[in-house]
């Protein structure tokens, strides 16, 4: 992976980590709830769910490409509609709410589960990874070492982010009740673009 493409890789995984989701509640809600230190359990399955996925999308991906180039450009092409998608959707969405989260469990391992449940049970994040990884895999490298790339650079990004959620839990209620409209425009203004570039990569 060269390393301009590197570069937009991790733009794209700071966009997708910044955007309101499942994961992103669980562990605001977590962060409230339980402190900063134990809310990392939850932060810690998360990113190990997400990774999880990612290497499936790739693994299946590079089967893709081993079969046949043309429909690897195609899925390239739906996966950058499917971006240009999720932004419309995100732009026209309504401020995520606490409201929405359950109440979380006391235990680590409680946390480290719902956590990791919370990522590899949600479709979306499937539907997602497999959008946005096409662009960034080159047909005639190796597909493994692209997939720790890809997986280790969303990781290392998600837990970044995932982290100054849980920091910052105890201020959020009150901004997102004020900016989390214009937080879902801006989010959904950046998958559009990044809709619209990544398959032409």
């Amino acid at each position: 992976m060269q390393f301009e493409t590197w570069l937009l890789l991790v733009l794209t995984c700071f966009g997708i980590a910044v955007v309101p989701g499942p994961n992103a509640l669980l562990v605001l809600t977590h962060g409230a709830l339980h402190g900063n230190r134990r809310a990392l359990f939850t932060v810690t399955g998360g990113v190990l769910g997400f990774m999880a996925i990612i290497a499936l999308c790739v693994l299946g991906l590079g089967a893709l490409i081993q079969a046949s180039v043309t429909l690897f450009f195609g899925l390239k092409i739906l996966g950058g509609v499917y971006l240009i998608w999720l932004g419309i959707s995100l732009w026209r969405s309504a401020p995520m709410s606490l409201d929405m989260v359950v109440e979380a469990r006391s235990s680590n391992a409680s946390l480290f589960r719902q956590g990791l449940l919370s990522a590899v049970s949600n479709p979306k994040a499937l539907l997602l990874f497999t959008a946005f990884i096409p662009p960034f895999l080159d047909p005639q490298r190796n597909v493994l070492v692209q997939t720790a790339v890809i997986a280790l650079t969303y990781a290392v990004v998600e837990f970044f982010v995932e982290c100054l959620v849980v920091n910052a839990a105890h201020r959020v209620r009150p901004w997102l009740a004020r900016t989390g409209r214009r937080f879902n425009k801006v989010c959904g203004g950046f998958f559009v673009l990044f809709g619209a570039l990544l398959p032409v990569r």
